[in-house]
């Protein structure tokens, strides 16, 4: 009786929701999604970034820096319980109880799997301990092999040696040193070029060696001229810091990019901060010209 009782008010709640739904402006639905499930997708709440910087050096000195020990450690927890199986996914250091999948990436990397016969080798360039293979590892595991090197800070290479390593996820100190292992097909740049004091350096180095195929994800832009550099405030619930970040100049990282590659796709991420500007966060799926 409870039974059939519990399921009449489940029905109920779900016809009465539909009802709402026939009703009420899709904008309005947009705006509630948002307020309900957003903060949590993109821990937008309490992080922003502020200021306006002449040089990275500058942002930096008005940066009250982080402990990486304590952030490492506290990623190392949460990805340990992802890694068996005590939770479903981790992001930044923080657990949550669904994979908020990426589709575009995990799209653009079963794109170069194709184009390499059912194989993927890739380099994640700031990849932490693993976050972005653990969350796309259950569609991973179906092609015929699955090579991920993460290129890291020697203590995260330390700790994903350690504890994370296995046949199919393997850690660099260095780009060269992972290139003395193996022949990476594409190098993934999620949420790190905004963090890095000279990206375009970065990005030529990467331009003048063996990668055909480029995947870049969860990056800040601003449709202005010329690059900002901003410091991005975290707050103690995740882990207490503040860092410079780039905020890219649309327009002059696109005329950067294009001498070397044609560039697949671009997409929208769904991250939001407050900033002193409009930023919006993108990414791209790119190949190689000569590659074509």
């Amino acid at each position: 009786m409870l039974v059939n009782m519990t399921r009449n008010k489940y029905f109920e709640i779900k016809r009465i929701k539909k009802f709402i739904k026939l009703f009420t402006p899709p904008i309005v639905l947009k705006g509630y999604r948002f307020l309900r499930y957003g903060r949590q997708h993109l821990f937008a709440k309490g992080i922003y970034l502020a200021g306006d910087y002449l040089s990275w050096e500058n942002a930096l000195a008005a940066s009250t820096g982080y402990d990486s020990e304590i952030i490492l450690e506290k990623t190392k927890a949460a990805l340990l319980k992802v890694k068996n199986g005590e939770a479903v996914y981790e992001r930044d250091s923080v657990l949550f109880d669904k994979i908020q999948y990426a589709w575009p990436l995990l799209a653009g990397l079963m794109w170069v799997a194709a184009r390499c016969g059912g194989r993927l080798n890739v380099l994640d360039f700031g990849g932490s301990l693993g976050s972005s293979y653990f969350q796309n590892r259950r569609f991973l595991q179906h092609l015929l092999s699955v090579r991920w090197n993460i290129v890291e800070q020697v203590q995260h290479v330390e700790i994903g040696r350690r504890y994370f390593e296995d046949d199919h996820l393997k850690f660099y100190v260095s780009i060269e040193e992972c290139l003395n292992q193996t022949a990476p097909q594409v190098i993934l740049l999620s949420s790190v070029l905004q963090y890095v004091p000279e990206p375009y350096t970065l990005l030529d180095k990467i331009s003048n060696l063996t990668f055909d195929h480029l995947i870049i994800d969860r990056t800040s832009f601003w449709n202005g001229a010329s690059d900002r550099i901003c410091v991005q405030y975290v707050p103690s619930k995740i882990y207490e810091a503040s860092y410079p970040s780039w905020i890219f100049s649309d327009e002059k990282f696109h005329q950067r990019l294009i001498k070397h590659w044609e560039i697949v796709a671009e997409f929208d991420n769904s991250d939001r901060l407050s900033a002193p500007m409009r930023v919006t966060y993108r990414g791209l799926i790119a190949i190689r010209k000569m590659a074509r």
